[in-house]
């Protein structure tokens, strides 16, 4: 052996820590898009998106470019301080609402509505 807990030829290839994020069956469209805002997001960022270029950043409810309507779900956690970047995004789907990063002046109570409308429904998951 090579390392602990490693065999022989085969390489570490780090650890998968689920986030909770999924919530359910229903289908998931996921597309890369380009994500702004100068700040790190988690997996769950609900992202709005700016009507000006079509990036995404994290809805905020003040916000007057269009990124105030929540429109995705970032399926990755992305860090933007150095600049845009693509990142995976749920167009639809499932998702466990505890697992949400919100923008400023949201609750999940007042995004519920906006994302079921983009087929993006919120639940509670249950613990196994």
């Amino acid at each position: 052996m090579s390392g602990q807990g490693i065999a022989e030829g085969f390489i570490d290839q780090g650890r998968y820590t689920p986030n909770n994020l999924i919530a359910g069956e229903f289908p998931r469209i996921t597309r890369y898009v380009t994500v702004t805002g100068n700040t790190a997001l988690s997996a769950g960022a609900v992202l709005g998106k700016i009507t000006a270029d079509s990036r995404y950043q994290l809805s905020a409810a003040a916000s007057t470019d269009g990124s105030q309507i929540p429109d995705a779900i970032l399926a990755e956690a992305v860090d933007t301080r150095s600049g845009d970047v693509q990142a995976p995004v749920y167009f639809s789907g499932e998702f466990n609402r505890l697992a949400l990063q919100l923008g400023t002046g949201y609750t999940v109570a007042a995004i519920e509505p906006l994302l079921r409308l983009r087929s993006i429904f919120l639940r509670d998951n249950v613990p196994a």
